[in-house]
């Protein structure tokens, strides 16, 4: 069976000078250059993030500030689980912050993935702003989330912190994304 595919139009925010976009394949750069700004995410090569933007650029976004990028979320349908949107990452300069954008780009991509009910994403215990933004996503789509170790340390190696798994669902669309 073939997942529902993404419709392929992003709206604006609205009462923003920021837009959100499905992410072109040149636009691999950009989120390379965020991640690698940010400090905090696990930067993949630039090569990992052009294939993103080409292969999964249905359930990704790219906020766009005056034509400037200045965040992009990355996600996927879990193979096993299609109506699961996993969130890769998420990224925001940090000019941009402070404004909800990265609220707003959640919104934005799970409005436009049709099919999914649950959200998925990893955490580092020690990445507060992470647990507020996806709690925030959860108020607001008045759902539930259930939290538990998805990688340990062990299998991360070196100082890596165990990733705890964050599962917000189920979701009723139009829940309350305003």
């Amino acid at each position: 069976m073939v997942a529902p595919q993404a419709t392929t139009e992003y709206q604006p925010c609205p009462h923003s000078d920021v837009s959100i976009v499905p992410p072109a394949v040149e636009d691999g750069v950009e989120l390379w250059r965020l991640a690698t700004e940010s400090q905090v995410l696990d930067v993949n090569s630039r090569y990992a993030y052009l294939l993103w933007c080409r292969d999964h650029a249905h359930t990704s976004v790219l906020a766009r500030r005056h034509g400037a990028a200045v965040g992009f979320v990355t996600g996927y349908r879990r193979p096993a689980e299609p109506n699961t949107l996993f969130i890769w990452q998420v990224a925001v300069s940090a000019a941009a912050r402070g404004h909800g954008i990265a609220l707003r780009m959640l919104d934005a991509l799970f409005d436009r993935v049709d099919g999914v009910d649950h959200l998925e994403t990893t955490i580092t215990p020690d990445n507060e702003a992470s647990v507020r933004l996806f709690t925030a996503f959860a108020e607001r789509r008045r759902a539930g989330i259930v939290r538990s170790e998805l990688f340990g340390r062990p299998l991360l190696g070196g100082d890596h912190q165990a990733e705890i798994l964050h599962r917000i669902g189920p979701i009723v669309r139009g829940s309350g994304n305003k």
